[in-house]
Order: structure tokens, then C-alpha cells, then sequence
């Protein structure tokens, strides 16, 4: 479980985050929403340690990690594995080099063990025999995929997904969804994940965070999504004629 209490977050004179608190918690996916600028990036980037909060504090299952010392928070981070934006893979390196990378930076395993995880991994994501291809050329779906099984290589506790819906078509990005949500229950894992995409949402968002204007203005799951009446809400969420459909 994370917890975060009180969470204000500034930039020069401008409030990013204001006194923002909620509970992820373990074994489900929790969602981070809102539009643009609403502040979910810079929140999520608080949770991992790559900004600290003007005020408020950030646990993981009761350990404080906001305002701590470095060598504390790096235990922590081996725990973490994150899903950036994009699939971020490292275009020298082949699909193998990419998911042993944590492993590498984290672990004192042998060369064969660590081989021995990158196969299971990528076959838990449906990937098999493309350890030496390259990143360009993987497809979009490809190598999000990859780019999930090195997130999951170090058996994290706690993971975290940025936008990871973003570029791909519907039918991938629901194969996405399926499996983020597998691994989190499967693995029992404490599942954080930014994103503006409706069908998330309603098919995943086991609980659900709207920020709107650097404010928490609203939480629930995917069944209260669709019945309440937070004006903000339905307009981010179901702007438009087919979404509206919805709501009816």
C-alpha cells in the first residue's frame, strides 16, 4: 500500500499540487486521472522520489519516503518498477539488455539466473524468441510489452504506469489493460497509473483519483464513475456524443 497525506507541490508562486491525500492500494489498479496540467505527472514523480512535495509525506506500507535520507529511499526504489510514457526502452541495447537492466543495477544474481528471469518475463507478456531484436523493431504494442516485463523483472512491490495507452490502437491498448491488471493481482502488487483513456477507466480503474486544478476533486471506482454528477468529471470523462452515450 501507498499512502499520501497532505501532498502540496509548487513551482515559483504557482500551486501544482494542493494538500492532495489518498490511499493505492496493494493488489489493485489505482488510477491517477485528469486533463493536462492537472497535476497527475508531477504526483505520480512525488510517489517514485523525483520531486519532493513542499509539504506532505508519501509511505510505503508505513515507510516514510518523502523528506528522508537517499540511502533510504534507494531501498525503497528497488521495490518499484516504472512504465514510462512511451515504453522508454534504450535503443542500443537489444530486447534482452533492456529488461536485464534492472536486474543488473539491482541484483548480484549470476548471468544465467538473470537470463532465467528476462525469459519468464517476457514470456509472461506473450513475448518469445525476440531477445536479440532491437527496439526499432518492435511494434508500438511490442514494446510496451517489453517494456512491462523489464518494469516486472525486479518482482517489484509497487508499480507505476505513465500514460501507457498513449500511440496505440484500441485493441492493443486493451491488451495492455489486461495485462497490467493480471500482474497486479496476480503478483499482488501496488499499481499506480496515470491516464486520461475512458476504456482504463471503466475497465480497470478499480479505484479511481480525478485531480482537477491541482486538487483531489473527486475519488471512486468504475461503477460510481458512471453514476455520479461531479460536473468536472462527467465533462473530462464524457465530453464527447459517443461518450455521453455512457452516461444515458
Amino acid at each position: 500500500m501507498i499512502k499520501i497525506e497532505n501532498i502540496t507541490k509548487m513551482f515559483g508562486d504557482r500551486i501544482v499540487l494542493d494538500d492532495i491525500s489518498a490511499i493505492f492500494e496493494r493488489g489493485k489498479t489505482n488510477l491517477i486521472i485528469g486533463q493536462s496540467g492537472s497535476g497527475k505527472t508531477v504526483l505520480m514523480k512525488i510517489c517514485i522520489g523525483l520531486f519532493e512535495p513542499e509539504k506532505g509525506n508519501v509511505t510505503f506500507d508505513d515507510r516514510p519516503f518523502s523528506n528522508v535520507k537517499e540511502k533510504h529511499k534507494s531501498d525503497i526504489r528497488k521495490e518499484m518498477g516504472v512504465l514510462f510514457q512511451g515504453g522508454a526502452l534504450f535503443d542500443s541495447m537489444n530486447v534482452e539488455q533492456n529488461v536485464m537492466f534492472p536486474l543488473d543495477m539491482f541484483t548480484d544474481l549470476s548471468y544465467e539466473e538473470k537470463l532465467e528471469r528476462v525469459n519468464f518475463c517476457l514470456n509472461r507478456v506473450n513475448l518469445h524468441g525476440i531477445n536479440e531484436m532491437m527496439p526499432s523493431e518492435l511494434s508500438g504494442g511490442m514494446m510496451k510489452r517489453v517494456a512491462i516485463a523489464r518494469a516486472i523483472s525486479n518482482s517489484p512491490k509497487y508499480l507505476f504506469c505513465d500514460e501507457p495507452n498513449s500511440g496505440l490502437d484500441p485493441l492493443t491498448a486493451e491488451l495492455i489493460d489486461d495485462l497490467i491488471s493480471e500482474i497486479t493481482e496476480e503478483y499482488n502488487i501496488t499499481t499506480i497509473i496515470n491516464t486520461h483513456d475512458i476504456n482504463s477507466v471503466l475497465k480497470i480503474g478499480q479505484t479511481i483519483n480525478f485531480l482537477h486544478k491541482g486538487k483531489l476533486w473527486w475519488k471512486g471506482d468504475n461503477n460510481s464513475v458512471l453514476k455520479t454528477d461531479n460536473i468536472e468529471l462527467n465533462n473530462f470523462l464524457f465530453s464527447t456524443e459517443l461518450t455521453k452515450r455512457l452516461k444515458t
